[in-house]
């Protein structure tokens, strides 16, 4: 026998340590995501979870149809409705406003959202590389730090994040980076990971600009080792994440790739790349903090009640729990690159 699809989205629940849930199988229950005895005759037995961190918030399933049982993995959405689309043209929502852009470049939406515009940002430099921040602690996040990096036919400093684990997406260039004195030729859009107490340097090939985004998670600053040390990790020798259409994931009429993540030994963070057809999402909410990079296309980042217009080259700031609805304006759709923390899977909402 099928689960009964109980309801579409997971069902937020904060756990207490000590304490077993019974979390509903078969989708009868009127208790969900909880048994309620509904199961019997079913073949379906609920799934015993112990909780063990007090305060801990977790995604229980509603559907019936994750992998990761009791915990939702994504699978509502390529569930029939589980992906729903909203109407940017209803009335509610053509009265939500257009923010503009700040000086600095960004644009403030609700709960510490922002997008923000690298073009417009003051630009610090350090010998051949110039550099800003794009995602810090001073700017509202919780988990997470980003510069956007950008070097012309030169080398660059030393950097490091320290005790965190670091991704790099290569946005445009050729060249290659130096992980703790291990080199790597990089293109655009390939992922990079650097684990902790490791440092990189770039290399930017004659005649072009290497530009680049760097994340490091939990938060923390770029530092400038005064030399390269000679510390790579060789237990984990695969460091660059290609894009690969064998690899892409489904999300209804979406789909994206992870590239960096556990497979190569990234714990911390993970790393997607995306594809957003013409269209806006519903309303959603993640339990990750996230970072977007509009790689191309146009559109809207919307709110609870602002949005903001985004274009290629333009980043997203996304808090924890923060309601919002990415709408891709043009034609061909939009492409995107994110980076979520704490979290494995961008599939995940509600």
């Amino acid at each position: 026998m099928q689960p009964i699809v109980a309801r579409l989205k997971p069902c937020l629940i904060r756990l207490e340590a000590g304490r077993v849930y019974y979390w509903c199988r078969c989708g009868r229950s009127r208790r969900q995501p909880f048994c309620d005895g509904s199961h019997e005759g079913t073949g379906f037995e609920p799934l015993q979870h112990l909780a063990v961190v007090d305060g801990e918030e977790v995604l229980f399933c509603g559907c019936k149809h994750t992998r990761t049982p009791p915990f939702c993995d994504g699978s509502h959405t390529n569930l029939p409705g589980g992906a729903p689309l909203d109407d940017p043209h209803s009335a509610e929502n053509l009265a939500i406003p257009t923010i503009e852009a700040a000086p600095d470049g960004r644009t403030l939406l609700n709960g510490g959202c922002y997008v923000f515009s690298p073009s417009a940002a003051k630009m610090q430099t350090r010998g051949a590389l110039r550099y800003c921040a794009v995602i810090s602690s001073g700017l509202g996040a919780l988990y997470h730090t980003q510069f956007y990096l950008q070097l012309t036919a030169a080398r660059s400093p030393v950097m490091s994040c320290g005790e965190r684990d670091a991704v790099l997406f290569i946005k445009a260039g050729h060249g290659s980076v130096t992980i703790s004195g291990r080199r790597f030729d990089v293109a655009p859009t390939d992922g990079v990971h650097v684990r902790p107490f490791e440092s990189f340097q770039l290399d930017a090939a004659a005649g072009t600009t290497l530009e680049a985004f760097v994340s490091a998670c939990p938060l923390g600053e770029l530092g400038w080792p005064e030399a390269m040390p000679h510390n790579f990790a060789a237990a984990f020798p695969d460091r660059i994440a290609s894009v690969d259409a064998k690899q892409r994931h489904a999300m209804g009429p979406r789909f994206f790739q992870c590239l960096v993540d556990k497979r190569i030994g990234c714990d911390q963070i993970t790393q997607f790349i995306g594809h957003i057809p013409q269209s806006k999402a519903a309303p959603h909410r993640h339990l990750y903090e996230e970072a977007l990079l509009i790689l191309t296309g146009a559109g809207c980042m919307w709110t609870e009640d602002r949005k903001a217009r985004v274009s290629a080259g333009d980043v997203i700031f996304l808090p924890r729990k923060q309601l919002h609805s990415l709408q891709a304006t043009a034609p061909g759709g939009m492409d995107v690159v994110g980076v979520i923390f704490p979290g494995d899977n961008p599939s995940i909402n509600y």
